[in-house]
């Protein structure tokens, strides 16, 4: 089947034409899919073909869905993470665990996650020759390289959009602990406007150093200038309309984009100041049993704080992980030096973490709505360097995808005994991207008009989506 014949066929199905009705009654039968999967449709990227299967996908359930994306700032090493080599040198230090999966073996680094094995899908084929921090992370952000001429909005920025923004007063992008320092604008709304930028919490926070043995977590989690500061409610609405008023004055004469997202960064601060909706950041209100479960660290109390936000209606929530006990500092995953304690460390906070996230999501029904997101900008190399650390590897790495109504335990891609060539399946960033875009029900080739008056789609349209890990 062509790709004509895929948009003249997807047009039959949908009433409408080849770009496909919202208002459409479309279903797609696993008998159909496995049609099309044959036909070789679902590998071409067309604009109806896409539309319909996102429609379809969306629909499946009622509630709306969201996303967690757990950043691994620095490249984790897969071999030391999902993709362990027993039988071969480059394999290192940790032996290989059995999961709850029959023939799935992940690191002995993480026990609890491999007892939930069932929730994810491994996809150890990751290709993407950047092996540089700042483009790595811009590439894993946008699905592009950074352009001079265009200003690509981060996935968090094109997915808020496009999920719907939160029904109260909280933003629907939140970005926890961020090292934008790497790659400025990996994180940031580009031609999207500052109406989809995040909310950013804890900037850095990966390189805050512990004061008397105890991580100053809580800190950089809470939300900045909130506090009336003694004020009479009179005084700060006073202050608040002069302030407006000012602020409306010189963005007329002066409507920059830098000028836009301060006074859209400013609005949101006051919506939250006027509101409840701040509650959602008080980590007090869970219980200190379920906050020892997540970890009393950044990350985990992150992942906590990215759960009480996707159960208020965020879109998207991402948390970084740069840091922990023992590691070097600053970019935690970076491990050229004594990689192996490094990970060890690192492993035993997401592990944690991570896996009493998925529990959490699960018992409050979440789960099955929010799909989280595991990567970082690469991989590390299989071979041990002379320091007993792992460079940077773009060439075969790890990425995984949990919860949101995918088909979970899996693994996607497969690289070879020693770990340096892909054996089957390479996927690419946007391969990838295109996969979770279908997986949250959105259309991966959907276009918004671009800062040069040029209609870019959210994902390049050569993109091959993992067909096998969607609902």
């Amino acid at each position: 089947m062509s790709p004509t014949d895929g948009d003249r066929w997807a047009s039959k199905r949908c009433g409408s034409s080849a770009g496909g009705s919202k208002s459409a009654a479309w279903r797609l039968t696993r008998r159909e899919w496995l049609q099309l999967s044959n036909a070789g449709v679902v590998g071409v990227s067309v604009s109806g073909w896409f539309g319909a299967l996102a429609e379809a996908l969306s629909r499946a359930q009622d509630r709306k869905k969201a996303c967690i994306l757990l950043w691994m700032a620095g490249g984790p090493s897969q071999i030391d993470t999902f993709d362990p080599k027993p039988d071969h040198p480059n394999g290192g230090q940790f032996k290989p665990l059995a999961t709850a999966v029959p023939g799935i073996s992940i690191s002995e680094t993480l026990p609890q996650l491999a007892k939930q094995m069932r929730e994810l899908v491994l996809i150890r084929s990751m290709q993407t020759r950047e092996a540089d921090h700042s483009r790595g992370m811009f590439l894993m952000h946008t699905g592009r390289l950074p352009s001079c001429p265009v200003h690509y909005p981060s996935l968090g920025a094109f997915l808020t959009k496009e999920l719907g923004e939160t029904p109260n007063d909280l933003p629907s992008y939140v970005a926890i602990a961020p090292l934008r320092g790497l790659s400025p604008t990996a994180l940031g709304a580009g031609f999207l406007g500052p109406r989809f930028a995040p909310l950013i919490l804890g900037e850095n926070g990966g390189f805050v150093r512990p004061q008397q043995g105890q991580e100053n977590y809580e800190q950089a989690l809470k939300l900045p200038d909130l506090e009336p500061g003694g004020l009479a409610a009179e005084q700060i609405e006073a202050r608040l309309r002069l302030l407006s008023e000012q602020s409306e004055d010189f963005v007329r004469t002066h409507p920059d984009p830098v000028v836009l997202q301060q006074q859209e960064a400013y609005l949101r601060a006051v919506r939250l100041m006027r509101t409840k909706a701040s509650g959602a950041f008080n980590l007090e209100e869970e219980k200190p049993e379920l906050r020892d479960a997540y970890g009393r660290n950044l990350f985990g109390q992150g992942c906590l704080l990215a759960r009480r936000l996707i159960e208020r209606g965020v879109s998207f929530v991402e948390v970084t992980l740069s840091q922990a006990p023992r590691v070097n500092a600053g970019l935690g995953w970076d491990t050229h030096v004594n990689n192996f304690p490094q990970v060890r460390s690192l492993c035993q906070v997401l592990d944690a973490a991570w896996s009493t996230l998925l529990q959490d999501l699960r018992s409050r029904g979440l789960l099955e709505h929010t799909l989280i997101i595991w990567m970082g900008e690469f991989g590390r190399t299989p071979r041990i360097n002379t320091n007993s650390g792992r460079d940077h590897w773009a060439n075969g790495w790890t990425a995984v995808l949990a919860g949101g109504g995918i088909r979970g335990g899996q693994v996607i891609g497969k690289t070879s005994r020693d770990g340096m060539t892909i054996e089957d399946r390479p996927v690419t960033a946007a391969d990838f991207l295109a996969t979770v875009c279908l997986a949250l029900g959105v259309d991966p080739t959907r276009q918004n008009l671009s800062n040069i008056g040029r209609p870019i789609p959210l994902v390049e349209r050569h993109a091959q989506p993992l067909r096998e890990v969607l609902p």
